[in-house]
């Protein structure tokens, strides 16, 4: 039997629109973590939790013609919105199909290499999706992840709105087993399951008054906003104008916004 759908921010025509944004806003952290890979054409890879089209365009780049990308998604919908992504890149070496990240039902130790971007931080017991990943890849692959934390996510002069947000956004994912601390711990996950040769670094960025991910916790609370209703976390009329606040501060070009911290880790599956 297939587990439940337990992916935190559901799969909302909202969720999408977050998805898409990051597909351009994360390309570029994404892209200096691939290059350190090595990664070299003709490699077959997975991409597991793909989304709308994540890095799936990336990584095919890196590949070339030659090598091959399946994009693994558990959403329907997630999935059919990737394949028209991948069409209209123009990217004949990416498949894309529905899968459980859990269990796969792929071939053990088959692939060169496989990735992940903010995947753990959204599902609850990454270590089995660890172990998973790892599993596929064949001795001496690589893997990737690229994972947040929450801690330094700020705004500076603060906003007592951003602070309750985030902290029913926090109470919602332990509600649900959900670690939004996955980007500290995954290297410890990845150490567990075997993975050799790990390097992490950390990326974090303080945006500009008209960069678009200053509006990222706004978008973030948004998507989540009937979940933290429902989970009697915050009443609606206090949720919209908390939102609202948030906005109207976010706007002003006095205030400093600092991202969450992003862990890239790489390494290798150890050689038999």
């Amino acid at each position: 039997m297939a587990e439940a759908d337990n992916y935190l921010l559901g799969r909302t025509e909202a969720e999408v629109a977050r998805l898409t944004r990051q597909i351009v806003t994360l390309a570029s952290d994404s892209e200096t973590q691939l290059d350190r890979i090595g990664i070299e054409p003709g490699e077959n890879v997975v991409d597991l939790g793909c989304g709308p089209g994540g890095a799936l365009h990336l990584l095919a780049e890196r590949v070339g013609p030659n090598g091959s990308v399946l994009g693994i998604d558990r959403g329907d919908h997630f999935v059919e919105l990737a394949r028209r992504f991948v069409t209209a890149q123009g990217l004949p070496q990416v498949e894309v199909r529905a899968g459980d990240a859990y269990a796969t039902g792929l071939p053990r130790a088959s692939f060169d290499g496989v990735h992940m971007r903010l995947l753990l931080v959204n599902v609850p017991e990454p270590a089995r999706i660890v172990r998973e990943a790892v599993a596929l890849v064949r001795p001496g692959g690589w893997v990737a992840g690229f994972e947040a934390d929450y801690l330094p996510h700020c705004c500076d002069p603060p906003l007592p709105a951003w602070t309750r947000l985030l902290e029913a956004y926090s109470a919602y994912a332990r509600m649900q087993g959900i670690d939004l601390s996955a980007g500290r711990h995954m290297h410890r996950l990845f150490r567990e399951a075997g993975v050799t040769d790990i390097v992490v670094d950390a990326v974090v960025h303080v945006f500009s008054p008209d960069h678009e991910r200053r509006m990222a916790p706004r978008n973030l609370i948004a998507t989540a906003r009937g979940r933290l209703v429902d989970a009697g976390l915050m009443t609606r009329t206090d949720l919209d104008r908390d939102i609202a606040a948030l906005e109207e501060h976010l706007a002003r070009p006095d205030v400093q916004v600092t991202s969450n911290m992003f862990f890239r880790l790489t390494g290798r599956v150890a050689a038999s």
